[in-house]
């Protein structure tokens, strides 16, 4: 895209927010809050679309806007407007060419503005799930095949992993990235592991062995991005590196649903255990391959490669109440009543940054007289920084003889309004507080390197519109 094009697209996505911030706040009570076509664009180009969905072509697009805040704390205090325009194509091969149970799907991100973390807090949990360099990039693109009536399902091709490993429905609802993709695979994978915005060539297999039992199975590339160094996201070309020949990460889960008796009625829930494999090398966090402290002036300083990698984790997602008259299957987030989740994660911590992860939130939905769609909740999430590089810090202060700080944990918690003023348009309120960014690593304003980055205190507002 040239450099007049792109600014031309953004002036126009900053318009599209702008007149929808504007626009009357009136909720459609009991509109199926699906897509903004029937507001958003004419009558003739919604049957246009319509119609190419009819024969098996379905086109789609997202645009989300953050404007973000961060009033204390950090390394800087400001504000700041980024976005995204998620453009997608999904195709029913069975509807197009008669090829039974096949369908392909592939998006792209154009991606604008600077992200809050990466400027003014320097933590590890992303605040806005969507901060990313400014780009043009192709995320997804994969062929998937149903067999035995969709019990069996095998997706190839650039694929992300956040969807639906280690995930649940109620996490949808926050904003930090670490809600999406946790900050203890995004620390400690090669450039972050396949989540957004990198994505990897890979296969899933998906099976449901029974009603209540869904078992999953990947295997990724082991690096979205090409070696060398820098930001990983400058490495990945666009999404068009296509690397195959890495070392591979492999990820597996095993998710059951059931129900419970809770106040007399019986709701659902899951419970999903998983573990991982990386076949690659890791740095270690602590020593050279000589056996120094990385910290030693003795030595070389260079980290020892060591080999492979691993991790487990666990989800739990329930429901908590759910109105009269209203039933489910399996959990579902978006329907009326209250849901709860935890996620526990821990890696070896010679190799990781984080070594145990912890977070967990309840969502309300239906709470609020004559808003029926709309939903509210408060997540936290705690990242331990492992033993083995909070030992690198104190060797810093023995060789450097600076009282630097010593790494311990991040936390944070979030707290959000999600607001369905029409069919595809919400506007989220929401409030983070992060403890001790990055642990508490040294704040860069300090020239006596022994005072740590102060908690961050951050407002912001999220507008989604989606066709």
């Amino acid at each position: 895209m040239s450099g007049t094009a792109q600014t031309s697209w953004l002036r126009s996505a900053v318009a599209i927010a702008a007149a929808c911030t504007m626009a009357s706040t009136s909720a459609l009570a009991g509109a199926k809050d699906e897509s903004a076509a029937e507001w958003l664009f004419p009558k003739w180009f919604n049957e246009w679309h319509d119609g190419l969905a009819n024969k098996g072509l379905n086109f789609g697009a997202t645009y989300i806007a953050d404007n973000i805040g961060n009033v204390s704390g950090g390394v800087a205090r400001g504000a700041i407007h980024f976005g995204r325009l998620d453009i997608s194509v999904d195709a029913d091969l069975e509807k197009l060419v008669g090829w039974t149970g096949g369908r392909f799907y592939a998006n792209a991100f154009e991606i604008y503005g600077r992200g809050l973390t990466r400027n003014y807090i320097f933590n590890l949990a992303t605040i806005s799930e969507i901060e990313a360099l400014p780009d043009q990039r192709l995320y997804n693109a994969y062929f998937e095949q149903n067999f035995f009536n969709g019990a069996l399902n095998i997706r190839a091709g650039q694929q992300a992993a956040d969807v639906e490993f280690f995930d649940s429905e109620t996490d949808d609802l926050f904003i930090n990235g670490t809600f999406g993709w946790p900050a203890i695979k995004a620390s400690n994978l090669p450039a972050g592991g396949p989540a957004p915005p990198i994505a990897v060539p890979g296969i899933r297999v998906k099976a449901a062995v029974s009603d209540n039992v869904t078992v999953f199975g990947a295997v990724f590339n082991g690096n979205p991005a090409r070696p060398g160094y820098g930001d990983p996201q400058l490495r990945d070309n666009h999404g068009l590196a296509f690397r195959v020949n890495d070392p591979p990460w492999l990820i597996g889960q095993v998710h059951f649903d059931y129900h419970v008796e809770i106040g007399g009625r019986s709701l659902a829930g899951n419970f999903t255990p998983g573990a991982w494999k990386h076949y690659g090398d890791f740095n270690s966090q602590r020593f050279t391959a000589e056996g120094l402290s990385i910290a030693d002036p003795s030595g070389t300083g260079i980290p020892a490669k060591l080999r492979g990698n691993y991790g487990i984790y666990a989800v739990l997602e329930q429901a908590l109440w759910r109105p009269p008259g209203v039933t489910e299957s399996t959990v579902s987030a978006s329907l009326p009543g209250v849901t709860a989740f935890g996620r526990i994660a821990y890696s070896s911590p010679d190799r990781n940054l984080i070594d145990l992860y912890l977070d967990g939130g309840i969502g309300f939905v239906g709470f609020t007289p004559g808003r029926p769609l709309d939903r509210f909740g408060v997540a936290m999430a705690y990242m331990r920084i492992s033993n083995t590089a909070r030992n690198l810090d104190i060797d810093t202060q023995v060789f450097t003889g600076v009282q630097s700080p010593v790494r311990s944990n991040e936390t944070l918690i979030e707290m959000i309004y999600e607001a369905h003023i029409k069919p595809g348009w919400l506007i989220a309120p929401y409030f983070q507080y992060v403890f001790r960014p990055s642990g508490g690593i040294p704040n860069p304003n300090d020239p006596t390197g022994t005072s740590r980055i102060g908690d961050a205190a951050v407002f912001g507002v999220t507008t989604t519109i989606r066709y």
